[in-house]
């Protein structure tokens, strides 16, 4: 990953994160290019100048730290999950889909499966809707949906024991 930190024949600058946590991110256009499709229509529409000005790319959406961690992905073509926590994992996964790195997508939703389901139970609303943001989710959705029935059931026992009690409480006032 010593390419990484080449400060000298970096092309391409990434400005990452929203106010007040914003950084910059410098970077090679031709490992872009080859790792990541939504980058590289990017860089395509945006093509380095001549005049050797560098090109120039903002992505509000993902967190410094996240980005981080996907970056080194891209240049080194490895990630180990085992190092993170299951919010994290989170983001990297959205991150992932909004890069178009289609297989670190399915990696990380088995490893969130696998690894992770008490996490993913205890923030199941979190969870649940996370799984419908994009069709690539869909292991995610597949493990969410008998939960979701699950809870949507406990839910309507507790609203139907709710409304027996307000019954109740009405009949003998």
């Amino acid at each position: 990953l010593e390419i990484l930190d080449d400060e000298e024949y970096y092309d391409v600058t990434i400005e990452v994160g929203n106010d007040p946590y914003v950084k910059i991110f410098r970077s090679h256009m031709v490992i872009l290019n080859y790792r990541s499709p939504y980058l590289r229509r990017i860089l395509s529409t945006n093509k380095k100048k001549n005049d050797g000005t560098l090109t120039h790319i903002k992505l509000p959406n993902i967190s410094p730290e996240i980005f981080q961690i996907i970056l080194k992905y891209i240049y080194g073509g490895k990630l180990s999950l085992e190092e993170f926590d299951a919010s994290y994992i989170v983001k990297i996964m959205v991150a992932a889909n909004e890069l178009s790195l289609q297989e670190l997508i399915p990696h990380s939703q088995s490893f969130l499966i696998d690894n992770q389901a008490n996490w993913i139970e205890q923030n199941f609303v979190l969870m649940y809707q996370t799984s419908f943001e994009s069709d690539s989710f869909l292991e995610l959705q597949k493990f969410c949906q008998p939960h979701f029935k699950r809870s949507k059931q406990s839910v309507q026992r507790v609203s139907t024991q709710t409304n027996r009690l307000n019954q109740f409480q009405m009949l003998i006032q």
